[in-house]
C-alpha cells in the first residue's frame, strides 16, 4: 500500500555558494499534523527559482522512500532525513519505473496528477553536498516527479496514497525521463509522449523539438537546448581562404570577399550564418578571434563578411588598415543558427546599423528563390553616410513579388532625400513597426546593437508577438543564465586575477567575449575558468545531464571529467564538465 511518509516545506532563502548566493528553496522539512494543499503549492511551502519550479504544473514535488534507500547505500550515507531531496511529499511506493505520466492520486482530501518527472538543475546537489547529484538522478533512473492539484484539500503524514486513474499510454517517469536526456529517442515513443495530455507544456515543447529533428543526424538535443538540429560545420577548425575583394559599404563598413585558394566552390552557408575569423595582429601575442555575419548570397561560391571598423577593435582595425587582396585569412566554418527559417508566414527582417548583415543574407536568399511570402524590411541608421548595402537591398527587394521596406535615419543630413534616401526620422521601434502596419504573424529577425534587439524584443512581446517567433542575433556575448544566483555588478570580461596550478600550454578562447587565456590544471572545468573571467555563461545542473551550457566548439578539442549521459554533437562542448586537450576557441 502506498502511503504519504512526510509532508515538508521550506520557504526560499539566501545560501551562500562557491562564492556567490544562490536564493532557493531546497531546504525542506517535515511538518505536523494536517497541511493544506493548493493548487501551486503546500502551505507554507515556496520555490526560488519559478522559472524552472513551481506552477501549477510543478506545484508538488514527489521522492520515494525506496531511492532514500538507494543512495544511503550508494554514497555509504546515514545522515539523510525526510525532504533531504527538496521533496514536499516523501513517500512510501509511487515508484519512478511504476507511476505513469497522466496517472491520478488522491491523497487525504486532495487530488493530484503526474504531470512530469524533476527538473535537474544543481540544487539538490547542492543540498546533498554530492555536486554530480543532478546527472546520477537521471542516470540512476530515480528522478521524482510532480503532482498537478486537481482538486484542493488537506493532507498528513500517514495518508493512504489511492490511485483513482492510468495515464493514456501509461508511459512511466522513468520512460519520459530518459526519453529526454538520455540519447536515444525513438520516434514511436516521442508520438507517444506528445499523446499524453497531462505531460506538462515544457516537456511537451521538448518532445516536439526532438521529434522535428529525429532523422536530423548528429544533430544534438534539441529537446534539451531548445535549438534545431543542424548538420556539422563544414571543415573542422580554420582554413586558408583568400581576400579577393575589398569593397567600402558605407563610412564606417567594409567588405571582404573571401574564396578557396584553389578557387574551388566553398561549402554553401545558411542565410544569417556567421565565420570565426582568426587574426595574428602581433606575431608575439595572442591571436585575435573575431566573428563576422556573412552577408552575402547564400549558396555563392565565395564568402563574404562585413565589417564596421570600430575605434579600438582590434579585429576591424587589422582587417581594415592591414588586410589586402590577395592576403589570406585563418576561417573558420559557417555556424550559427540565427537562420531564416522555412515557415509560411510573413517574413519581417528588422536591422539597425551593422547589423543589417545577417538580414541581408536572408534577403538574398528570398530573392534568389522568388520567394512568395509577404517580406517586410525594417533599418535604422544614422544618416546616408552610415547607410550600407542601400541600393543591393532595394534591387533585391524590387525581385521579390510581397516586398515592404522603410528605412529610418535618426540624424538625416541636408543631402539625404525624405521619400527617397529614407521614410521617416527616428529609430526603429514597436511604435515605428505598428505605423506600418507590420503584420503580427510570421517570423520576425531582429540584428544590430544589443540595446536594440533586447528593448525591441521586450516590446514585441509583451505586445503579444509569441516568442518562438522572434529571432535575433547577438555580436557580443550572449545572456547569462545563473538560476537562483542572486544578481550582483559583474566586470567586463577579463583574464583571472590568480590563475591556480602550472601551465599547459593550452589556450582558451572565449570569441565573443574577445579573451584568450592560458589554461594551467587548477582551473576545474570551461565554465569555472569563464566564472572566474566574468565571461557570462549559462548553465543549471553543473554536472552535463541539462545541456544548458552546451557551447559551440569552433576548434580544438576537449576531455570530459565525469562520463555524459547523452553526450553532445563533436562540434559542441558541455563547458561544466569539460577541460582543453588542445588549444581551443569556444563561440562564448
Amino acid at each position: 500500500m502506498a502511503r504519504l511518509i512526510a509532508v515538508n516545506v521550506g520557504m526560499p532563502q539566501d545560501v551562500p555558494w562557491r562564492g556567490r548566493t544562490t536564493h532557493t528553496g531546497i531546504w525542506k522539512r517535515p511538518v505536523t499534523g494536517p497541511r493544506m494543499v493548493r493548487r501551486l503549492n503546500v502551505e507554507g511551502d515556496g520555490q526560488g527559482d519559478l522559472e524552472g519550479h513551481g506552477g501549477p504544473n510543478r506545484a508538488v514535488l514527489v521522492y520515494q522512500l525506496a531511492s532514500y534507500r538507494y543512495w544511503q547505500k550508494h554514497f555509504d550515507r546515514n545522515d539523510f532525513v525526510h525532504g533531504q531531496f527538496g521533496e514536499n511529499f516523501t513517500v512510501e511506493g509511487l515508484a519512478d519505473d511504476e507511476v505513469c505520466i497522466g496517472d491520478q492520486y488522491r491523497i487525504g482530501a486532495a487530488l493530484f496528477e503526474v504531470t512530469q518527472p524533476r527538473v535537474t538543475c544543481y540544487r539538490v546537489g547542492l543540498r546533498l553536498n554530492e555536486p554530480q547529484m543532478p546527472a546520477l538522478l537521471v542516470a540512476h533512473g530515480r528522478p521524482g516527479f510532480y503532482f498537478r492539484v486537481l482538486a484542493e484539500g488537506p493532507v498528513e503524514a500517514g495518508d493512504e496514497i489511492i490511485k483513482v486513474r492510468t495515464g493514456p499510454e501509461a508511459m512511466t517517469v522513468r520512460e519520459i525521463d530518459e526519453l529526454l536526456y538520455k540519447s536515444a529517442h525513438p520516434r514511436a515513443q516521442l508520438e507517444r509522449a506528445l499523446r499524453i495530455p497531462s505531460l506538462s507544456p515544457g516537456w511537451q515543447d521538448s518532445m516536439r523539438s526532438l521529434l522535428e529533428d529525429a532523422e536530423t543526424p548528429g544533430g544534438g538535443n534539441s529537446g534539451l537546448t531548445g535549438m534545431p538540429g543542424q548538420s556539422p560545420p563544414a571543415w573542422p577548425g580554420f582554413r586558408p581562404l583568400g581576400v579577393s575583394t575589398i569593397t567600402a559599404e558605407s563610412r564606417s563598413v567594409f567588405s571582404l570577399t573571401l574564396q578557396a585558394q584553389d578557387s574551388s566552390p566553398l561549402p554553401p552557408a545558411l542565410p544569417g550564418q556567421f565565420v570565426t575569423v582568426r587574426m595574428q595582429p602581433d606575431p608575439d601575442g595572442p591571436p585575435v578571434i573575431r566573428s563576422y555575419s556573412l552577408s552575402g548570397q547564400p549558396g555563392a561560391d565565395t564568402y563574404r563578411i562585413s565589417v564596421k571598423q570600430e575605434p579600438d577593435g582590434a579585429g576591424s582595425t587589422y582587417l581594415h588598415q592591414h588586410v589586402e587582396l590577395h592576403d589570406t585569412l585563418d576561417v573558420a566554418a559557417p555556424r550559427g543558427t540565427f537562420v531564416l527559417q522555412d515557415t509560411a508566414g510573413p517574413v519581417v527582417l528588422v536591422s539597425a546599423g551593422v547589423g543589417v548583415t545577417p538580414v541581408l543574407a536572408m534577403l538574398h536568399h528570398l530573392a534568389a528563390t522568388n520567394d512568395p511570402r509577404p517580406v517586410w524590411w525594417i533599418h535604422g541608421a544614422r544618416d546616408g553616410t552610415e547607410h550600407p548595402f542601400m541600393q543591393e537591398a532595394r534591387s533585391l527587394l524590387d525581385e521579390l513579388p510581397a516586398a515592404h521596406c522603410h528605412i529610418a535615419y535618426s540624424k538625416p543630413r541636408d543631402t539625404d532625400v525624405l521619400g527617397v534616401s529614407y521614410h521617416s526620422i527616428g529609430r526603429v521601434s514597436l511604435d515605428l513597426l505598428k505605423s506600418l502596419n507590420v503584420p503580427a504573424d510570421g517570423d520576425t529577425y531582429i540584428c544590430g546593437p544589443t540595446k536594440f534587439m533586447d528593448a525591441l524584443t521586450a516590446a514585441l512581446t509583451a505586445a503579444g508577438r509569441a516568442p518562438a517567433h522572434i529571432h535575433t542575433e547577438a555580436f557580443g556575448s550572449t545572456g547569462a543564465i545563473n538560476p537562483g544566483i542572486v544578481p550582483t555588478d559583474t566586470p567586463s570580461p577579463h583574464p583571472p586575477t590568480a590563475p591556480p596550478g602550472p601551465p599547459t600550454g593550452f589556450t582558451v578562447t572565449f570569441t565573443r567575449s574577445n579573451l584568450t587565456v592560458p589554461w594551467t590544471t587548477g582551473y576545474g572545468t570551461l565554465l569555472d575558468l569563464a566564472e572566474l573571467c566574468d565571461v557570462p555563461v549559462r548553465w543549471s545542473c553543473r554536472s552535463g545531464v541539462c545541456h544548458t551550457c552546451e557551447t559551440s566548439l569552433v576548434s580544438g578539442t576537449v576531455d570530459y571529467t565525469l562520463d555524459l549521459i547523452d553526450p553532445p554533437p563533436d562540434t559542441s562542448v558541455l563547458i561544466c564538465c569539460a577541460q582543453p586537450g588542445a588549444d581551443i576557441v569556444l563561440d562564448l
